[in-house]
């Protein structure tokens, strides 16, 4: 289990992490989501040991690792851009770290074979061990940063936004792939994103990190339905975050989430009397084969999305510049209070 313990890390008057607390149990998948600029890389690199924290402490199974220098630590590492030796053939780069770590370093050339073939089999790359990492695919060229990795057997997978530099076809493929491979192994990987579809697919936990914090963790369904705060729900990239303010005739006062598929739309003056009700103005549309995406702007400036699934719609025609009635049930909305 992979701890951090009012973890705060600086850079100048710049707060990067903020006395986070956040736990990746054993054996689990666990995706970090945030923005750009949040302190994911800034948390990977504490916890890889390339830089570290202010104040805090990170512990594996009990053990501090904080001030370890990096090859003593047992954790792996798969860069974004992958890190590959380029003048290195694919079973010499996957073969590097047990030729070279620190620690035991093996000689037997039998032995770095045989366990270079089983990884390069475990991610799918049986027979490709002769090739030129130049010579092969980008998704093929993660799959040989990740058996570098696996292949020196480390106690924690770090994978730092594996997917950005893939196609969407080739993402979806790895997303599964990437679960099988450590559910085979029955080791935890912490994969860092600011994709919330990626995030809430591949995780068996996911935490949200927002302003140099942990803001909530959780069951990708539940952090899904059940946002905790406004930041959460903000990260999500699936509810509209406004001001209780704006409904018509409601006592909810603070900050209101409601899904994009849970709002409906009705001509102005129209909107039942027994649901929370606001005016916005309707903006434009935007076709996404199965669904689509409406915008409308309020009279505060607060943008909504309403998502509509074509296989049953449910929004009236609308004309760009008209004003609407936008409604939702009571039993739809999270409400919360303090900061936006």
């Amino acid at each position: 289990m992979l701890t951090l313990s009012r973890v705060s890390r600086r850079y100048g008057e710049t707060i990067a992490l903020d006395g986070v607390d956040f736990v990746v149990p054993e054996n689990t998948y666990m995706s970090l989501l945030g923005a750009s600029g949040a302190g994911k890389t800034t948390l990977l690199r504490l916890i890889a040991g390339f830089e570290e924290p202010d104040q805090g402490e990170i512990s594996i199974n009990g053990e501090r690792i904080d001030g370890q220098p990096t090859h003593l630590r047992d954790i792996g590492f798969v860069f974004q851009n992958f890190a590959l030796f380029p003048h290195l053939t694919v079973a010499q780069n996957v073969a590097f770290g047990l030729r070279y770590r620190t620690n035991a370093p093996l000689t037997n050339e039998t032995e770095i074979k045989d366990r270079t073939e089983e990884a390069l089999e475990l991610v799918g790359l049986t027979g490709f061990g002769h090739r030129a990492v130049s010579a092969i695919s980008g998704g093929q060229r993660q799959r040989v940063a990740l058996a570098r990795t696996l292949i020196c057997e480390p106690r924690i997978v770090l994978l730092d936004e594996p997917l950005g530099a893939l196609d969407a076809n080739l993402r979806s493929r790895m997303c599964d792939e990437l679960k099988a491979i450590r559910e085979r192994l029955g080791v935890s990987f912490l994969h860092v994103t600011g994709s919330e579809t990626e995030a809430l697919t591949m995780g068996d936990k996911v935490a949200v990190l927002a302003n140099g914090r942990i803001m909530q963790t959780d069951a990708p369904d539940t952090l899904f339905s059940h946002p905790g705060n406004a930041d959460a729900a903000r990260h999500l990239n699936a509810w509209n975050i406004f001001d209780a303010s704006l409904c018509r005739t409601s006592a909810l006062d603070g900050m209101i989430a409601v899904r994009f598929d849970q709002m409906d739309v009705s001509a102005a003056g129209t909107g039942p009397a027994d649901r929370p009700t606001l005016a916005a103005k309707y903006l434009t549309g935007e076709f996404n084969g199965p669904t689509a995406l409406s915008f409308f702007r309020a009279d505060d400036g607060t943008l909504f999305q309403i998502v509509d699934h074509l296989s049953q719609p449910r929004l009236p025609d609308l004309v760009e510049g008209q004003r609407y009635d936008l409604h939702f049930p009571p039993q739809a909305l999270r409400q919360f209070h303090g900061a936006a």
